[in-house]
């Protein structure tokens, strides 16, 4: 893949916002030899001109990890929605063997506005830096066994924009770093003070937008990473974005936002990416707010918690903002979904069409060609998206649902033809099922298509060299000792290849599985392609041809629905709002 000459992104909020997280500086000689214990590895960090010290993965031994590494500082008081600053450098040793306190949100005991902060593993066999303006301070760390650097995997929790942290276990990077690739995790703000829009804060940001300070946290955070992380053994030149539900979003936001040009190589988007005119993308993570009715909710929301304006918003004790990650929005309020229990109402912050760091629609941008041309890996699950194990229909109340929301829109008759009731309540089940796992499949398929022709428009626009190949996929597999099946966020162990993390009765084949999943997740981050030796082949996603990647219960290609069903769901998707 032809490199991209990096564009300072944020450098254009600098001048509007003051001292932001901008330029990339490269790190000087990193050649010296160990004289710290290799069990409580120190790394200088030039840009800093501060020293972190952290210690061995409590999972794998051959792992480094330095957690609560701040990318930015603490977005309070008159920082409290701006875009994030520059943190100062410390004296002394950094501890950095204890994980930050999560951003704040409802539920959580262990929480801080001072959040931002990052976590890296890295393997014990990478090089570390130990220079301080080109002398050996003696207080790093490079283990005998010195290799290249290594591809980087950014990774952005999910959780609705209201909840998780970089600190969750589910995300634990040892397991992926010791098959080679440097890992970060990254927290950023949730809620509504992560995703509160008004308009005194669009009439002051010089940007005429507000309410994305979330995004803006990750994309500081890749700042930091494109800056500091050869300091750990990371190459900036191969890094790669990745989330899952809400943090599949934010990285397809990065991929659509040019702030993010040049930060990112490629881009894992784990239940993932949606077709722009899927009507249950209402309901997911990629669901976001016009800019004008964002600043009237947050107008609305003020006023419910007693304040008045941002002044006082600013000044108000961080625990008046707790649970409003709990507040939902009304997407689907007098439509004919509004009593379907699988279009579940968007939380009220969340991403905002601005024109800033959302610059346009994900249909425009997917018809005109994504800022970022890149890779990408990207898919859903079995059991999400309306499907789940156990629906309970019945052949009744199957009938009247779908003839409802098909007859809606005069679809009715066909639909039953593709999907019918059956005599049961199994097949009832059934029926519904297999119509949220094929929208699934042909959601992702169609999206991949259109990525694919917008990303051709624009390299032939821009005369590029750059490639756009797509991957899609869809896990199968449901994890042991749960009745949930292939549920949301099932795959997440088992891509991280960190059963270790999490206490289910995993057997031998989870263990197989989690090899294989995550040995096409680290193929990809090194090169742009998940194919590698001993993996059945992975094709590249294409227009022509509709299949898809089943993984899990099976490692091969499969077709995303019959040809009969293709057609009527993009028909479907046709009769409602774009996104």
């Amino acid at each position: 893949m032809a490199m991209r000459t990096l564009l300072l992104g944020l450098a254009v909020v600098s001048a509007v916002q003051g001292n932001v997280i901008g330029t990339r500086t490269k790190v000087g000689s990193r050649s010296g030899s160990a004289v710290a214990s290799a069990e409580s590895p120190t790394v200088y960090i030039d840009t800093y001109t501060s020293t972190v010290q952290g210690n061995r993965s409590e999972y794998i031994n051959s792992v480094y990890n330095f957690k609560a590494i701040p990318f930015a500082s603490a977005p309070t008081g008159e920082y409290r929605w701006r875009h994030p600053q520059h943190v100062s450098g410390w004296t002394g040793i950094r501890d950095a063997t204890k994980f930050a306190p999560s951003c704040p949100q409802s539920g959580s005991t262990d929480y801080s506005e001072d959040c931002l902060y990052l976590n890296i593993w890295t393997p014990d066999t990478i090089k570390l830096n130990n220079v301080v303006n080109n002398t050996e301070t003696g207080i790093g760390v490079v283990p005998a066994n010195v290799s290249e650097a290594l591809p980087v995997y950014v990774f952005f929790y999910g959780g609705r924009f209201a909840s998780g942290s970089a600190s969750q276990s589910t995300f634990d990077g040892a397991g992926l770093a010791a098959k080679g690739v440097v890992v970060v995790t990254v927290n950023y703000r949730l809620g509504a003070l992560g995703f509160l829009s008004h308009p005194e804060l669009s009439a002051t940001s010089g940007t005429n937008s507000s309410g994305n300070y979330g995004l803006v946290d990750q994309e500081a955070a890749l700042h930091w990473t494109n800056e500091n992380i050869a300091s750990f053994g990371g190459d900036y030149s191969r890094i790669t974005i990745g989330g899952q539900s809400a943090g599949a979003a934010s990285a397809l936001d990065h991929l659509n936002n040019n702030l993010a040009s040049g930060l990112f190589e490629q881009v894992i988007a784990e239940s993932g990416a949606t077709y722009p005119s899927n009507p249950l993308i209402g309901s997911l993570a990629e669901s976001y707010r016009e800019l004008s009715v964002a600043e009237e909710q947050g107008v609305s929301y003020l006023s419910s918690i007693g304040l008045n304006n941002i002044t006082e918003a600013r000044a108000a004790s961080v625990e008046l903002f707790l649970d409003s990650g709990n507040l939902n929005d009304e997407t689907f309020k007098d439509t004919v979904f509004a009593n379907n229990s699988a279009y579940i109402e968007p939380p009220l912050f969340r991403p905002v069409l601005d024109g800033y760091v959302l610059p346009a629609t994900y249909q425009e941008m997917l018809t005109r060609g994504n800022h970022t041309i890149a890779p990408v890996l990207t898919g859903g699950n079995l059991d999400e998206n309306g499907a789940t194990p156990s629906p309970g229909f019945t052949v009744a109340s199957y009938k009247a649902q779908s003839a409802y929301e098909f007859g809606s829109v005069g679809l009715e008759e066909d639909y039953f033809k593709l999907w019918p009731a059956g005599s049961s309540n199994e097949s009832a089940d059934n029926a519904i099922n297999t119509f949220y796992q094929d929208q699934t499949k042909v959601s992702i398929w169609r999206w991949a298509s259109e990525y694919l022709a917008g990303s051709k428009l624009n390299v032939s626009i821009t005369g590029s060299d750059d490639t756009y190949q797509t991957y899609t996929y869809y896990w199968t597999h449901a994890p042991p000792g749960q009745d949930k099946g292939a549920y949301h966020g099932s795959e997440l162990n088992y891509a991280f290849n960190n059963l270790y993390a999490t206490d289910l009765p995993w057997t031998s084949e989870d263990y197989e599985i989690a090899d294989k999943l995550s040995s096409y997740w680290v193929n990809f981050i090194s090169t742009g392609n998940p194919n590698g030796k001993g993996l059945a082949h992975w094709p590249e996603a294409t227009a022509e041809i509709p299949v898809i990647m089943e993984v899990g219960d099976a490692w091969e290609t499969i077709e995303v629905a019959s040809e009969a069903k293709i057609s009527f769901i993009e028909k479907w998707f046709s009769k409602w709002t774009v996104y």
